[in-house]
């Protein structure tokens, strides 16, 4: 299993939430390939630790629908259904609308100056046809409004659907559309004005619009 050299390491994680880090970007963005067969005595040499927190992470991303365990046998990343979007992304949307909605009223001046800038540097990236850069500011935007909505629960449900939107998004390669570089901004003047009702809507209608773009 070929194993990148020059990734960065998370700081401040235990050594079992590195490595789940680590191995779910891994499996979202393709470097660790669907169906590839996991060592986890070769993943504790790459990684640096022992075989136990790299054991710990496997059952983690097992859970999450990542990888598939077969006890005594083999780990192997699982394949990617394209259908599953129409299962992610519906709840995933729903849940994302609730921590707008709570974001709007607790969101301070230094976190809409974050999701302008990242809003600006969005819309560089799709317009350039960077998929990657754009779906990583992206995440990052919509990161930003989840922590702010101090909900841990929400932000638990969250990041399992996310990380599983990601890979589908990646696996299709979709730039996101113009439209979104508006829809933000629209959240962003949402959030100042503290109306948390449009703050809802706008973000439920962000994240369904992918959906036919995925299917075509």
């Amino acid at each position: 299993m070929p194993i990148p050299k020059d990734f960065s390491t998370p700081v401040r994680l235990t050594a079992k939430e590195r490595v789940f880090t680590q191995l779910q970007q891994w499996i979202i963005d393709g470097t660790i390939h669907p169906g590839e067969k996991l060592t986890d005595s070769e993943l504790a040499t790459a990684l640096g630790v022992s075989r136990t927190p790299v054991r710990e992470a496997l059952q983690l991303l097992a859970v999450q629908g990542f990888v598939e365990m077969q006890p005594g046998k083999e780990t192997r990343v699982t394949m990617v259904d394209k259908e599953d979007v129409s299962k992610v992304i519906p709840p995933l949307a729903a849940l994302e609308s609730v921590a707008a909605e709570l974001a709007a009223s607790l969101i301070d001046e230094k976190t809409i100056s974050f999701l302008k800038e990242t809003n600006e540097k969005f819309a560089q990236a799709v317009l350039a046809g960077d998929s990657y850069t754009a779906l990583k500011l992206d995440e990052q935007f919509h990161q930003a409004i989840v922590e702010v909505a101090q909900n841990p629960y929400l932000l638990s449900m969250i990041s399992t659907l996310q990380a599983n939107a990601r890979r589908l998004y990646y696996f299709k390669a979709i730039v996101p559309a113009e439209s979104s570089i508006e829809q933000h901004n629209e959240l962003i003047l949402a959030f100042e004005r503290r109306d948390k009702d449009t703050a809802a809507a706008i973000m439920k209608k962000n994240f369904l619009r992918p959906l036919e773009e995925f299917y075509n």
